[in-house]
């Protein structure tokens, strides 16, 4: 670090920008908020879901989108409820907006889950992102998209971008846990 400090300088310098303290100090102040001393000790006492809501507050956010994967469609339905609970509205879209085969948007064939020749609609995070720039969202929220696709919607969404949950369909949505269980040691090999 010590021959990098120009670097560590000229990051210090970003967090004077608004953009970037408009974002910054609010996360920072919500991480805070979501410890309590409990019996001497410190704990979190918020999920993330509580951490998104109190964020969303301080940075003003008012319409909050959803880009979600169809296999969390349940999942994103609760996120939506919750937010529209606590006073938000809510826009959102599915991953497989726009019913495009996989072909047209340059996915070989044999790559597709069913029957190469027919029509399979293909995951569009670009359009996710786009639709959800087209109601101005001020926040967006991703539920479950596929890696790489999360990438792309991050990519072109206008408004900042957080992910409350990741796809990780062999864990049930928890990839944490290969870092730590026995079963999947011979994954990390």
């Amino acid at each position: 670090m010590k021959t990098m400090e120009n670097i560590i300088q000229t990051a210090v310098k970003k967090y004077a920008e608004e953009e970037v303290k408009s974002i910054y100090v609010p996360a920072t102040i919500t991480e805070k908020e979501g410890y309590e001393i409990v019996r001497g000790k410190l704990i979190p006492v918020r999920p993330r879901i509580r951490e998104l809501i109190e964020f969303a507050k301080k940075i003003g956010a008012q319409k909050i989108g959803i880009a979600f994967c169809t296999g969390l469609s349940d999942e994103a339905s609760k996120v939506a409820a919750v937010l529209r609970h606590f006073g938000f509205t809510v826009h959102s879209v599915r991953c497989k907006c726009g019913a495009i085969d996989k072909t047209k948007l340059g996915v070989p064939k044999e790559y597709k889950f069913g029957e190469p020749d027919e029509f399979e609609a293909a995951c569009n995070p670009v359009a996710q992102a786009l639709l959800l720039n087209a109601v101005k969202t001020d926040l967006n929220v991703i539920v479950g998209l596929c890696i790489g696709h999360d990438i792309l919607f991050t990519k072109y969404s206008e408004a900042p971008v957080t992910t409350l949950i990741v796809k990780d369909r062999y864990t049930g949505h928890n990839p944490v846990i290969s870092l730590y269980s026995g079963y999947h040691k011979s994954f990390l090999k």
